[in-house]
């Protein structure tokens, strides 16, 4: 079978697949029994070190579930704010008016170009110096804002790339039926434009989720990465095993999310709301920047 993009394979080209994969897994063997080795070596495969995850209950009550539930919650948190702020901003920059467009357009690139966890360390001491909010809750908060900063400027050129990568035949219609811009962005080209932008988005909120780990690495943030130093403090040093457990746990919430939002656009599309056209995450974040 062939396509436009892709040629099947012959005879040749098969025997030589299967060797590059039998060659791949013998060196992936190879590495694993190394590090397996070293581990050993180093006693980090001692089940009393792995066992606390098993057998004591303590161990996810006391530090596992709740650094999960912070994770989670600042995580949401900025979804929840992150999402239609740059839905605003994808908008804004689509606007005619230029009073609207390029200030908005600077505010986002302007947040998209500062890493998140510069961002995050900004806004600490913001709070630290400007607000009465407690030591407790300023980590969180920081957080917060570091990736609601960040994340919102890059929703906004994933809306925007998604409206966008819309025919103009769609604009055109709604134009001629009597529709004011908003009146087409909000009924016409935002409703058909989400099953584009699903994917990109989706991507976004699970880096969303896994940045949260920033703050704990810096500013004290007590998140699910940031447990694993109360628990080798607590179990011995077996921080091997903890970091192990953790991204397990990152790896099986992220696919949830993934799984998730794989269900939901499968839903939309089948609703035939959608142009089956793509938003590329990698694009919009390395080449939008120099778009208008």
């Amino acid at each position: 079978m062939t396509s436009v993009l892709y040629d099947a394979p012959g005879p040749r080209a098969k025997r030589r697949n299967i060797l590059y994969t039998v060659g791949f897994l013998a060196v992936l063997a190879v590495v694993a029994w190394w590090v397996l080795g070293v581990m050993a070596e180093r006693d980090q495969l001692a089940s009393e070190k792995w066992s606390p995850f098993v057998t004591d209950a303590k161990v996810w009550t006391t530090f596992l579930l709740p650094g999960l539930g912070e994770t989670l919650k600042a995580a949401g948190i900025s979804m929840l704010i992150a999402l239609p702020l740059g839905a605003a901003l994808g908008i804004g920059r689509l606007s005619d008016h230029a009073w609207v467009r390029i200030p908005v357009g600077a505010v986002v690139e302007f947040f998209r170009a500062i890493p998140v966890l510069l961002l995050m360390v900004f806004a600490y001491q913001a709070f630290v110096q400007f607000t009465t909010i407690e030591s407790d809750f300023r980590p969180m908060y920081a957080v917060i804002t570091g990736l609601v900063l960040y994340n919102a400027s890059v929703i906004a050129e994933i809306v925007r790339a998604g409206i966008l990568s819309l025919p103009n035949g769609q604009t055109d219609a709604a134009k001629a039926i009597g529709m004011r811009k908003g009146q087409a962005m909000a009924h016409v080209l935002l409703p058909q434009a989400v099953t584009a932008m699903l994917p990109a988005l989706v991507s976004q909120l699970v880096v969303i989720v896994k940045d949260t780990a920033l703050g704990g690495a810096l500013l004290g943030f007590s998140e699910l990465l940031y447990q694993n130093r109360a628990i080798t403090a607590n179990y011995g040093a077996n921080t091997i095993a903890a970091l192990t457990v953790i991204a397990l746990i990152f790896i099986l919430v992220n696919f949830a999310l993934t799984s998730f939002a794989s269900w939901l656009e499968g839903r939309i599309r089948r609703g035939k709301k959608g142009t089956g056209t793509v938003v590329d995450t990698k694009a919009v974040e390395a080449g939008a920047a120099g778009a208008p």
